[in-house]
């Protein structure tokens, strides 16, 4: 499958998909998880973004894919069932943005160091800790598979900003 078909639509907030909670990966998933991982990584990379969830390309499975490109090299991280098992107490606050909010960035406070326990492509349980922007972007597809976005984590009023910005733009887009 060339990069270009494997490209899948992103949804774009607030189609109520992106508010479901996923459900976990299971064995008999292995086939659908196989075809969605290239798509998926294929989708993020020709956003472009650094994560991508599976509920935001329309797939109610704990997936992820996330590559922060250091030393603009890639580094793909699959995140399969990721739940996060520890975080500090300390916060760091850092500007987040999302494909599925596209062009809309706020402020975010979240716990400065996570450590996130998941499967690897392979089937491998592994175990990060992370610091910086991968601890913020782990925990921001996370956030994805609980059915949760960045600006959740809002006031209602930068919220209803947000959304209804967006929501403009998108009807602008359209005609």
């Amino acid at each position: 499958m060339d990069a270009e078909t494997a490209v899948l639509p992103i949804l774009i907030a607030p189609d109520p998909g992106l508010k479901l909670r996923t459900r976990p990966v299971a064995e008999a998933d292995a086939d659908a998880i196989r075809d969605l991982i290239p798509r998926m990584y294929a989708t993020m990379y020709r956003a472009p973004g650094i994560g991508l969830a599976a509920p935001q390309v329309g797939t109610g499975l704990r997936l992820a894919v996330i590559d922060l490109m250091p030393g603009d090299k890639p580094f793909p991280i699959t995140l399969i069932n990721p739940e996060i098992v520890a975080a500090s107490d300390d916060l760091a606050t850092r500007e987040e943005g999302c494909l599925s909010l596209p062009g809309h960035y706020a402020e975010v406070s979240r716990p400065a160091r996570v450590k996130v326990r998941y499967f690897d492509q392979l089937g491998v349980r592994q175990e990060m800790e992370a610091e910086d922007l991968l601890a913020a972007c782990l925990q921001h597809e996370i956030d994805h598979l609980n059915g949760m976005l960045f600006i959740d984590h809002l006031s209602p009023l930068k919220r209803n900003m947000i959304l209804r910005r967006l929501a403009k733009e998108q009807r602008q887009k359209r005609l």
